[in-house]
């Protein structure tokens, strides 16, 4: 049983095998460029590569691709496709769409193992049209990965392209506002001008700070006259003309006191001589009034300088404070043309590389090898299916035969007797004219004994 299941099944896959019709595989390859791209510079990882790869797969087996390989070859419009479909597909659908599923089924797409080359096979009853098909979907999968690559680069450069105007819109705003306000403030260098008020209000600051000191002194000088004091001031000391007055004074009042010891009080000299000291000493007071009355013009003097310094240099800290309350606003204006500045030229940068982009022209993708008409079918594989068909038929028969053998119940040995009743075998007969049962020699050795050596024909 087990060697006629065996040559059935290899009969009928032989048969099987003869009678089915030649296809003929022909393949085409191609090698995906994984190096940076030139116009984005975009440097691709080993890991990223390989998902490239198989997306690229999925994208020559995809229904665009197959569509794309329809409208290539223009087989709708084909009598014979058409008749074919009347045919085959029974008029179901369109004829596309049954060109698409039929491509489909036909189709094998299948990268190399680490490398970026995939292998394009088609499998067809005819070895040119296998050939034919595998290079237009080659084509195909080429034309279509340039329109993935530009569609989207062309709806970006348009859209790039609305943003730039309004950028452009907007910094010829901020430019005018800028403008504006830097004529209205009568602005020309505003970090110029903001330095040489800088440097004014630094000097009304020196010269407060100088005005104050001389001032305060005045006001101390002026005090010490007012106590009294004044023959000490330090002024009336200094005086040149008062202390020649004193001097003369001193000589005078020396020569009245030598005068009056030794011609008296009444004398004509002596009058005279006390007359000149007496006028010379309302001189000295005059001058030293006169000395002393200066300090106050003098004090006044530096006070209305003080004052008048202090306003200046307040007036000149508001006029920078407003100064640089107008360079702040101008600050303002100034970065919002700056950013306006860069937010076009990177819309302009943008626009450029999208619209390079969306003129490209090649894709990452390169034919490696062309397609040729096969010349030997690659299905019905004779050898391989009459391999395949003798390790089933032998599978098939060992598992019948095996079954089979387990459906038979008959009494073959001892174990089998034991198994089927439940009781004990006291001994074994031999058929008549034969030997012992072989089971004989695998009883247990106490059964042995009790039933006794066939030999000696003990029973």
């Amino acid at each position: 049983m087990a060697v006629f299941v065996w040559a059935a099944v290899l009969a009928v896959v032989m048969a099987v095998t003869l009678m089915r019709a030649k296809q003929y595989e022909a393949t085409a390859s191609i090698v995906i460029d994984v190096r940076p791209d030139p116009l984005s510079a975009v440097a691709l990882g080993p890991a990223l590569s390989q998902t490239v790869v198989a997306t690229q797969v999925d994208i020559i087996q995809s229904e665009r691709v197959a569509r794309r390989v329809v409208k290539d070859l223009n087989l709708v419009e084909n009598p014979a496709v058409r008749e074919q479909w009347a045919t085959d597909g029974k008029g179901e659908g369109t004829v596309e769409n049954w060109l698409v599923d039929t491509f489909q089924r036909n189709l094998d797409v299948r990268p190399s193992r680490e490398s970026n080359v995939i292998q394009i096979s088609y499998s067809a009853p005819d070895a040119n049209f296998a050939a034919a098909m595998a290079n237009a979907f080659s084509k195909a999968y080429l034309d279509v990965s340039v329109e993935l690559r530009t569609g989207p680069a062309r709806q970006f450069s348009d859209f790039f392209d609305q943003r730039a105007k309004d950028a452009r819109d907007g910094l010829e705003k901020a430019q005018a506002r800028l403008s504006e306000f830097q004529k209205s403030n009568g602005i020309i260098a505003s970090d110029e001008r903001l330095d040489v008020e800088s440097a004014r209000l630094s000097e009304l600051s020196s010269q407060l700070v100088a005005l104050q000191a001389v001032a305060s002194e005045s006001r101390s000088r002026l005090s010490q006259a007012n106590q009294g004091a004044s023959d000490r001031h330090p002024d009336v000391i200094n005086n040149g003309m008062i202390a020649a007055l004193r001097a003369d004074m001193s000589r005078q009042e020396a020569r009245l006191q030598e005068l009056g010891a030794r011609l008296g009080d009444a004398n004509p000299q002596v009058i005279e001589l006390r007359a000149s000291i007496a006028e010379m000493r309302q001189r000295v007071e005059a001058e030293t009034r006169r000395v002393t009355g200066s300090v106050g013009i003098s004090n006044n003097i530096n006070n209305q300088r003080e004052s008048q310094t202090r306003s200046e240099l307040e007036a000149q800290r508001g006029k920078l404070l407003r100064l640089k309350a107008v360079r702040d606003q101008g600050s303002v204006l100034m970065r919002d043309v700056e950013n306006a500045q860069r937010t076009y030229e990177t819309l302009v940068a943008r626009l450029n590389q999208t619209s390079l982009e969306s003129q490209a022209t090649q894709s990452n993708a390169n034919v490696l090898t062309q397609a040729n008409p096969p010349l030997k079918p690659s299905k019905p594989r004779v050898l391989v299916n009459a391999g395949l068909g003798a390790f089933l038929g032998v599978l098939l028969g060992v598992g019948l035969a095996i079954v089979m053998e387990l459906l038979d119940r008959r009494v073959r040995v001892v174990e089998d007797l034991k198994a089927a009743l439940g009781v004990p075998v006291l001994g074994v007969m031999p058929a008549p004219g034969g030997r012992m049962l072989q089971g004989w020699r695998r009883a247990p050795l106490m059964e042995r004994r009790l039933l006794g050596s066939p030999a000696g024909g003990k029973r």
